[in-house]
């Protein structure tokens, strides 16, 4: 069957675009961005599960393969692949067999290290509302939604989602007990806009009703203004869910025989969702299984850029640029993964021994023969590469420019203790995490506070807690990432005090409710 949009009564909204999208436009979608996925994950996959890989039982190979696989060469891999045959796939090259393959992911631990600066310590939302009774039940309703979602994991799940894909949308959802409470409000107070509201308990556990959905990147379709691209008029998200039921295909004895079990066919439903500032649809199989009015009235989405790119939706990822370097890291750790297995132990050459390949080398044996010409030669064994050690270091080095991430961020100092005697040597030596970090701190932050305006939109809308505009303004507060001296900090809180800043104010800056 085919999308039916009449309830969005909007020529805006196209049958065929959408299909569009969904058939081919999200082929692309998924590909270019499961990629960037796949090489901060950089998941182990078994060999048994490709066919294309029948060179795995060389000597030197290992039964698993991984995600960064996929940016080596033929000439180590044995291996020719592209953007449609993927990891598990590919072109063998004749003559050519896998060799030492060494995956350093490098990309991991700098979008962790990331995250863990920007969000490790958590944020905390200050309402501006100019009434302080209403600032401090705003406060605590906004800190119920967010604990109900996840807390501080929920912002480190939206760092993460953004660092490796550019961007991340957040979908504010109500759940049914949001929508009981509309429908019954509505039924009771028909011609009136505002009513008493209920008690502030039932307030938050109404409260918590409200999801925070962090939208997968590969699964988002937005539909964005033609003269606008800022402006998104419709959401579209399209994924396969899997379901709690096997799809069987054949009888018992016929999977018996084949080898199959029956949880490999798990089955799975096409999802497709619509979302409109007035109404939503949601299909299965492109077959309509639900559909309602849009409570908030307007796109109940919040589109976060990591970092700033002008004139795209999508922002700038800070996995992409790190994957052409992390290809040459795994090449060249490979290439000496490669030489060290040829040349770290010796390997012996035997002339005119009858039967010496039938001889194994071994403390206490000893070969005869009675040719005089007969010999055993040894080669092998390692040598210095001062050349390929350099090269290592130096991609290292141009993998914390571009990122940002040194590896003092990690605690390695490498004998750099003496420049860290002092906070000012230690924001020194950091300054580009910490650029970069402040640059993230303002545009998760805007985010953040979106997502706030429209908690309280909906809430309001939904006649559980009325607001007014002034009501919706915030304040997001980043706890410095570095170790600081307590001393200082109280010194400088009270220095604040003497000038007239609000105590309230104050005391949240400390960490104290």
């Amino acid at each position: 069957m085919a999308f039916d949009f009449n309830i969005f009564n909007n020529a805006g909204l196209d049958e065929d675009f959408v299909e569009w999208l969904v058939n081919e436009q999200a082929l692309d979608v998924q590909s270019q961005f499961g990629r960037l996925w796949e090489y901060y994950h950089n998941r182990m996959y078994d060999t048994t599960a490709s066919v294309a890989l029948d060179k795995m039982s060389d000597d030197s190979a290992r039964n698993y393969i991984q995600g960064q696989e996929y940016g080596l060469p033929a000439r180590i891999t044995g291996i020719v692949r592209n953007s449609a045959t993927g990891l598990l796939g590919g072109r063998t090259v004749p003559d050519i067999q896998r060799k030492e393959v060494v995956i350093e992911n490098d990309i991991s631990w700098r979008i962790n290290a990331m995250v863990d600066f920007l969000f490790g310590k958590g944020v905390t939302v200050i309402s501006k509302s100019p009434d302080e009774s209403r600032r401090r039940e705003i406060e605590q309703i906004l800190k119920q939604v967010f604990a109900a979602n996840g807390g501080v994991q929920f912002f480190q799940d939206m760092a993460v989602l953004g660092a490796i894909y550019g961007f991340v949308d957040c979908l504010i959802r109500p759940d049914q007990t949001i929508f009981e409470h509309f429908n019954n409000t509505s039924s009771l107070h028909p011609n009136t806009t505002t009513q008493s509201r209920p008690p502030f308990n039932k307030v938050l556990d109404l409260a918590s009703g409200c999801g925070l959905e962090l939208i997968e990147v590969p699964r988002a379709l937005p539909i964005l203004n033609e003269k606008d691209y800022k402006k998104i008029i419709y959401y579209v998200q399209h994924f396969n869910r899997q379901k709690n039921s096997v799809a069987m295909q054949g009888n018992f004895l016929t999977r018996l025989l084949s080898g199959k079990d029956s949880s490999a066919n798990r089955e799975t439903v096409s999802i497709t969702e619509i979302i409109s500032p007035k109404f939503w649809q949601q299909y299965e199989n492109k077959i309509l299984v639900a559909e309602g009015v849009n409570i908030l009235g307007q796109v109940p989405v919040v589109h976060i850029q990591n970092i700033a790119q002008p004139y795209y939706y999508e922002g700038l990822s800070d996995v992409e640029p790190l994957i052409p370097l992390q290809d040459e890291l795994n090449t060249r750790l490979s290439d000496r993964a490669s030489r060290i297995t040829f040349q770290a132990f010796k390997m012996y050459l035997a002339k005119g021994i009858e039967g010496i390949e039938n001889r194994a080398v071994a403390p206490g044996r000893m070969w005869c023969t009675d040719n005089p010409d007969a010999s055993i030669q040894a080669f092998g064994g390692d040598t210095a590469t001062p050349s390929e050690d350099m090269h290592i270091m130096e991609i290292r080095e141009a993998m914390d420019k571009t990122s940002g991430v040194t590896p003092v961020v990690a605690g390695v100092l490498k004998g750099k203790t003496g420049n860290l005697t002092s906070a000012v040597a230690l924001r020194m030596t950091l300054m580009g995490m910490l650029s970069k970090t402040e640059r993230k701190q303002n545009a998760y932050g805007e985010g953040i506070k979106k997502i706030a305006q429209m908690i309280m939109q909906l809430l309001d809308a939904a006649k559980i807690y009325s607001t007014e505009p002034q009501d919706r303004n915030f304040d997001v507060l980043f706890p410095s990432p570095l170790p600081e001296n307590t001393t200082e900090k109280l010194q400088e809180a009270k220095l604040k005090a003497e000038l007239g800043i609000d105590k309230q104010q104050i005391l949240k800056e400390l960490g104290y409710e």
